[in-house]
């Protein structure tokens, strides 16, 4: 009996000491320059505003070619930095949207040392500030976050949607501690990660439990090559969602490419962002 709990005791120690390993999971930030605005024909301000924690944090307000019908609000991935995302959204201001690009906690240009509460923190931080720029309606806002970023989109839509018209939510998942059980699944850090997981936020503060406070309409959008975040936690999302959210499952699209590339998709994002805020 002694033994076995000291194995015990053992296990939970190695799992104390993994917790944070656990949670840098979901994160891998760098400081490198993979895109620039220049480079992608767009205009760009560089923009700094603090969360509530008094970090700076670092983005780009690109504005919209000729008159904005909207302000998009995108929340990024959750490797590199905005640099590497760029792409994603440079297409949008010539579309007729003004976005603001920001970096999380720990990213890119922005203070500070990123985790899963913290960058939920940062996303509100950024709807307040662009609220506040003088060639933003606060009344016609999108936000559009991929992969960690739709499912901070989620969790912050649930504290603060004023003003939001849509919320787009692309290669998102419903749970930290199910995803985490996903990656982990087969390794030889299996184990010890069934118990490390306790320390990711609870199940009430996961992203699908955010849906029951929403009150915006809901766009999820995945691929269903996605090879990293499986399509069904868009389903899951999705039905727990239900109406007025809509579902649009890609065939042959990877983790974030369904608006990678010029054509049908971006076509369709374009008509659904203009009706949410016409």
């Amino acid at each position: 009996m002694r033994g076995e709990r000291i194995a015990s005791i053992a296990l939970v120690g190695v799992a104390c000491m993994l917790a944070g390993c656990i949670e840098s999971m979901f994160f891998y930030p760098d400081r490198a320059v993979y895109a620039s605005p220049e480079r992608m024909g767009v205009r760009a301000e560089n923009v700094t505003f603090q969360n509530k924690e008094g970090m700076t944090l670092h983005g780009w307000f690109l504005p919209a070619t000729g008159k904005a019908s909207a302000t998009v609000l995108h929340l990024h991935g959750n490797a590199a930095n905005i640099s590497n995302h760029l792409p994603l959204v440079s297409w949008l201001p010539a579309r007729g949207f003004h976005v603001l690009m920001f970096d999380y906690r720990g990213f890119g240009r922005s203070e500070g040392k990123p985790s899963l509460d913290g960058v939920v923190e940062d996303a509100l931080a950024a709807l307040a500030y662009v609220r506040t720029r003088a060639e933003v309606d606060a009344s016609r806002l999108v936000v559009f976050g991929q992969s960690l970023g739709g499912a901070t989109a989620l969790r912050m839509l649930a504290r603060d949607a004023t003003g939001v018209r849509l919320g787009v939510i692309d290669s998102a998942f419903a749970s930290y501690r199910g995803i985490a059980r996903d990656v982990t699944r087969g390794g030889v850090l299996a184990p010890v990660a069934a118990v490390a997981v306790g320390v990711l936020p609870p199940e009430e503060r996961d992203p699908i439990a955010a849906l029951k406070t929403i009150r915006v309409p809901l766009l999820f959008v995945h691929g269903k090559r996605d090879s990293v975040i499986p399509f069904r936690y868009s389903e899951e999302l999705h039905a727990v969602a239900g109406p007025p959210s809509e579902l649009w499952l890609v065939p042959g699209a990877d983790h974030m490419m369904v608006f990678g590339v010029p054509g049908q998709w971006r076509e369709k994002l374009v008509a659904a962002m203009d009706a949410a805020v016409r």
